[in-house]
């Protein structure tokens, strides 16, 4: 009888199987997604699968798992917890991810260098596959970690990197990265599907026993996706994406996936000659500062992930030159913003389909939020007719196709930080007053001065008038 032929290689996409490699999946039609999988282990007989084997530990009443407490200790660097949602948790598993050069080693080799500076005086192993100890020690000089308890390695092989984990007890393990550590025990390349899966799983499964919080740094590819199989992100508890501006110096800390805390929270960095700096309020990166307010111009409040900031938007309207006028948009999306110009000509009653428009954000910020419809609305009506909005004005608001401005979520917060920063005219969907009422427990804010309620984008319009700068 013939011997079954065990499929060698799967799709990561689809799951699609193939004896043999192809560059291109025949389900899916994707192409470079065709990955070697490991063997499935030979099946012991009917008995394996219709036995049981009596459980080491007996199953927990969720009452009593409920009322356990998650501790965290922090690392030291204040942003870095705040993605977490308050620190590390003892044998969690963190993957961050980003492109090259976006910064990810530098983050990780300051974060170890602070947990190794804790009170109780922990020992930090930053195990690197991609570097050697030499190259680590630059950056570490560069950036002022020179910590005593931070050890430094440079291995490629899973096993030798487990001895080092015997050998020095750390408190926490940094590996740099994941897809260049490979086991002896697996068949296969480092960094292919089979390698990947299983360095995973058993530093997983010894950070898990050491209750030793484990960082890994996790490649990314050209569509800024973490390489290798999509199984990696599912055997982590915390997945992290390092983003970046190679043309600024503004970095974001975005949690995706985080089994110990909110999967919507976002950091700021700022990358400098020493290393990356906290940016503990930055909403100043993303709007100007200017003497005198200049038209096609205006700030709204964006929410990233649970914290309010502040940017601006930018808009300039000029005559076209050419039979087809141009449209350029950056930070924003660019579907969007041809919808929301065609609404606008409709309320502002201006011919825009004949001039070229351009549609801006300030310090490289990238605005996906339908509260900032309002503002980019404004903004290219500003423009276009060339009357500058004061400085004290912010704008926020979803605008449809109808020209109505509907609610968006977290309205106080949103108001809370533009008062904060010194708005005093805010220009908000109707309704907002009960929202806010409802959510200060009742306190009526009917009569806040701060906020102008507006139902229609000509309502907006109608008021650029007196919401217009006085000319200096």
């Amino acid at each position: 009888m013939a011997k079954a032929r065990t499929a060698a290689y799967r799709c990561t996409e689809c799951g699609w199987a193939s004896p043999k490699w192809v560059g291109r999946c025949g389900e899916c039609q994707a192409w470079g997604t065709v990955a070697e999988q490991a063997a499935a282990a030979p099946s012991s007989g009917l008995r394996s699968r219709t036995s049981g084997v009596a459980p080491t530990r007996r199953a927990t009443p969720v009452s009593q798992v409920a009322e356990q407490r998650v501790t965290r200790r922090r690392t030291g660097l204040g942003e870095f917890d705040r993605v977490l949602g308050g620190g590390l948790v003892p044998g969690q598993v963190v993957l961050l991810a980003g492109e090259p050069g976006v910064g990810k080693s530098t983050l990780l080799l300051e974060v170890g260098h602070r947990y190794a500076e804790g009170v109780t005086a922990p020992t930090v192993l930053y195990v690197s596959g991609e570097e050697s100890v030499e190259q680590i020690g630059v950056r570490a000089r560069r950036i002022g970690a020179n910590s005593e308890r931070l050890l430094l390695a440079d291995e490629n092989d899973l096993a030798t990197l487990l001895g080092h984990i015997e050998e020095h007890d750390p408190a926490m393990v940094v590996v740099d990265s994941v897809q260049t550590i490979a086991s002896g025990d697996i068949e296969g390349r480092a960094g292919g599907m089979t390698q990947v899966v299983e360095v995973t799983q058993v530093l997983s499964r010894v950070a898990k026993s050491r209750r030793m919080p484990l960082l890994i740094v996790g490649q990314s590819t050209k569509d800024s996706s973490i390489a290798g199989p999509r199984a990696l992100e599912h055997l982590v508890d915390t997945v992290l994406t390092f983003e970046g501006d190679r043309h600024t110096t503004l970095r974001l800390l975005r949690a995706v996936k985080n089994r110990y805390g909110p999967a919507d929270e976002i950091v700021c960095f700022e990358q400098s000659d020493d290393g990356l700096r906290e940016v503990i309020d930055p909403s100043d990166l993303f709007r100007e500062h200017r003497e005198r307010p200049v038209p096609g111009t205006i700030v709204t409040v964006t929410m990233e992930g649970r914290r309010p900031m502040l940017a601006e938007v930018q808009a300039l309207v000029t005559a076209s030159a050419m039979p087809n006028p141009r449209r350029g948009v950056t930070g924003l999306d660019s579907t969007r913003v041809a919808m929301l110009v065609a609404v606008t000509e409709r309320a502002a009653r201006q011919r825009l389909g004949e001039r070229d428009i351009f549609v801006a954000t300030v310090g490289g910020a990238k605005l996906s939020d339908p509260a900032c419809d309002l503002a980019v609305c404004l903004a290219i009506a500003s423009a276009s007719l060339n009357r500058a909005v004061a400085a004290d004005v912010l704008a926020i608001g979803e605008v449809a196709l109808s020209g109505d401005i509907r609610p968006v979520p977290f309205l106080a917060q949103r108001v809370s930080e533009a008062s904060r920063l010194g708005f005093t005219r805010i220009l908000v969907p109707r309704g907002t007053m009960s929202v806010l009422s409802r959510d200060a427990g009742g306190v009526d804010v009917s009569a806040d001065p701060r906020l102008h309620e507006v139902s229609h984008l000509e309502d907006a319009l109608g008021m650029l008038g007196h919401l217009a700068a006085v000319p200096g």
